[in-house]
């Protein structure tokens, strides 16, 4: 039985896509109409993602229940403890925007937030994760163990013609 305190392993590549750009259309806004009080809510997502995956996120809850699966594309699964590292990325980030905000001002805070736009966008749109991309680096400099995520240690799990060439050669 999958606890309240999950994360969800593989994730739907797609819906991940989806919830990126949903964190680009809340911070843009944010942004160009000077919300600082929308730091809350982005805040509270990545944190809800963190701790329980899209259970506790409506905006993880409207990408993995409504969006994906209305969008023309198919379920892509892709390991989970990278898009979970790059979704406490995101709750450093916007967390941080938090205290700058109540610190020194809407400003400083804008500057962070709009790094938070540049990489859900990259991921969003391009499929490009850079937190999945710092989370690999950590595994292979021995920061993260190979446990964590054996998947992203081992291609041939993600992909068979890797996994028939590797049984051919062993």
């Amino acid at each position: 039985m999958k606890s309240l305190f999950s994360f969800p392993n593989p994730v739907n590549e797609v819906a991940a896509r989806t919830v990126a750009a949903g964190v680009v259309l809340m911070a843009v806004v944010a942004l160009v109409f000077e919300l600082p009080w929308m730091l809350i809510p982005l805040t509270y997502g990545f944190w809800a993602r963190v701790l329980t995956g899209p259970t506790l996120s409506p905006l993880g809850q409207l990408a993995t229940r409504v969006v994906a699966p209305a969008l023309p594309f198919a379920e892509r699964l892709t390991p989970g403890p990278p898009k979970r590292f790059a979704q406490a990325i995101g709750a450093t980030l916007t967390t941080a925007a938090c205290i700058v905000f109540l610190t020194l001002g809407w400003g400083a805070a804008a500057w962070l937030l709009a790094a938070l736009v540049v990489a859900a966008f990259l991921e969003s749109a391009l499929g490009l994760c850079l937190g999945c991309k710092m989370f690999a680096l950590l595994m292979r400099l021995g920061v993260i163990p190979a446990s964590v995520c054996e998947e992203c240690g081992d291609l041939s799990r993600r992909h068979p013609a890797l996994r028939e060439q590797r049984g051919a050669t062993v």
